[in-house]
């Protein structure tokens, strides 16, 4: 398992985002890393925070591992991508009271490994026939990875050992580098493996489906919370009462992220915001 990162690496990344500012009462710093989901649930909070409650919101990219340290040095305010109970399980137990956890964002998300369906079924339908040399030597002894920083890669990694996968290696890439592998291999028809999580767009766009994990290496059910630094809620209230009551099921939060891969999630924050009205206005004033 990686280890966190230490607090001279987190200012470093972080700190061009904070350092040299005179933060009003109203400036909140959101961390967020470059994966879909996180993209359009970060990009629309910040336009609800920004233009129903006069909030000043700074967006802060960076890997998973320093959003966590930033949080519990309170170098950033916010991050609403923490994976639990298992995905993100190190990193919250590394900053365990030094955090306070707002509550699920959505449910029913999942992590895996992912095939295009044209691969038959017959040949791979669990992490288990990737022990096959014929299937080993189609897939050059490759899978595709996200972010080597990301709890999914390294479940990954354990998932290596756990079913014996002698010969094979992660290629750490980002969400962008996979899906952009995985496209190249469905235009060519070739065999791919790639890491994957749902939510994701690429299940509307590609037919794709889970390899079995009959090992349990990359977890079950997980839930997708918001967490803020200690006292976020005593210097922002209102804030903090507008993304607890922050939910969106699932299956609609793919839908707007798949609007958003054919436009942009800008676009994509714009039509749920219209769209989905009173639920907006429901997270903002708490009144049905």
């Amino acid at each position: 398992m990686l280890k966190l990162t230490s607090r001279a690496l987190t200012t470093a990344i972080l700190g061009t985002a904070v350092a040299g500012t005179s933060a009003s009462a109203q400036d909140i710093t959101i961390g967020w890393t470059a994966w879909s989901d996180a993209e359009f649930v970060t990009k629309l909070a910040e336009q609800i925070l920004e233009n129903r409650a006069d909030y000043d919101v700074e967006l802060t990219q960076t890997d998973i591992a320093p959003q966590y340290q930033g949080i519990a040095q309170g170098d950033i305010d916010m991050m609403l991508m923490s994976w639990q109970p298992g995905t993100h399980g190190d990193y919250l137990d590394g900053i365990a009271g030094e955090y306070t956890d707002l509550g699920p964002i959505y449910t029913h998300a999942r992590l895996g490994w992912v095939v295009p369906d044209y691969i038959p079924e017959e040949d791979i339908s669990s992490i288990a026939d990737l022990k096959s040399n014929a299937v080993r030597e189609r897939l050059d002894g490759e899978i595709v990875g996200i972010d080597p920083g990301a709890g999914l890669s390294q479940l990954s990694e354990d998932a290596l050992e756990d079913y014996g996968l002698d010969g094979y290696n992660i290629q750490f890439s980002s969400g962008a580098g996979m899906t952009a592998a995985l496209d190249r291999a469905i235009n060519r028809e070739e065999w791919i493996v790639v890491t994957g999580w749902s939510p994701h767009w690429k299940f509307g766009a590609y037919d794709l489906r889970y390899l079995e994990d009959p090992e349990g290496s990359l977890g079950g059910a997980e839930r997708i919370h918001a967490l803020t630094r200690t006292g976020f809620h005593q210097d922002h209230p209102e804030a903090t009462d507008i993304i607890t009551r922050m939910f969106i099921p699932i299956s609609m939060l793919e839908n707007y992220m798949a609007f958003a891969q054919e436009n942009s999630y800008e676009e994509a924050v714009d039509k749920f915001i219209e769209e989905q009205s009173d639920r907006v206005d429901y997270w903002v004033n708490g009144e049905f």
